[in-house]
């Protein structure tokens, strides 16, 4: 061996002695994600509770792993979830297959399932790694009304954007 060389190899180990490390002391320190990272899904909601989710299931036949099952039931005055005619009754994700590359966020039409930038996804058996509804869906809006609603016959029946605020 060369002792050039073994000289080289210890500047190179003294010099990184005096950098800053990279690392974060996870968990109690959480690394900032990029704007465009793809995380967790989330069920968005509107202002006044209901959900955005609307049922059509143009997610599902986005998905290109199929990780994604729809299931559409009809909404009542008596008990309403989404503005829609419909609302996803079952709303599942398969974490293990789903590839988060983002297709169901930009196939849906009202918005309603958004990637979002929590990274921290564990499971300790298969059955825990399906999301359903519940899990996805975020909490209601202060000053909110949960799901299901009740509402006036006919309330429902103008377009999207005018029930942000119902009357």
């Amino acid at each position: 061996m060369n002792p050039l060389e073994i000289l080289r190899g210890l500047w190179t180990t003294f010099k990184s002695m005096f950098e800053s490390p990279v690392t974060y002391q996870y968990p109690e320190v959480k690394r900032p994600v990029r704007e465009r990272f793809k995380g967790r899904h989330e069920l968005k909601r509107y202002e006044n509770g209901l959900e955005k989710c609307i049922g059509c299931a143009l997610c599902a036949a986005a998905c290109p792993a199929d990780a994604i099952f729809v299931e559409a039931s009809e909404n009542t005055d008596e008990e309403r979830y989404s503005p829609g005619e419909r609302y996803a009754s079952t709303y599942e994700i398969n974490m293990l297959r789903c590839i988060f590359c983002g297709y169901c966020e930009d196939a849906c039409p009202t918005e309603a399932i958004v990637l979002e930038h929590n990274y921290e996804l564990s499971f300790y058996d298969r059955r825990s790694a399906i999301y359903d509804r519940e899990m996805l869906l975020v909490p209601v809006p202060p000053g909110a009304r949960p799901t299901p609603q009740v509402v006036e016959p006919g309330v429902f029946t103008r377009s999207i954007p005018e029930m942000e605020n119902p009357v």
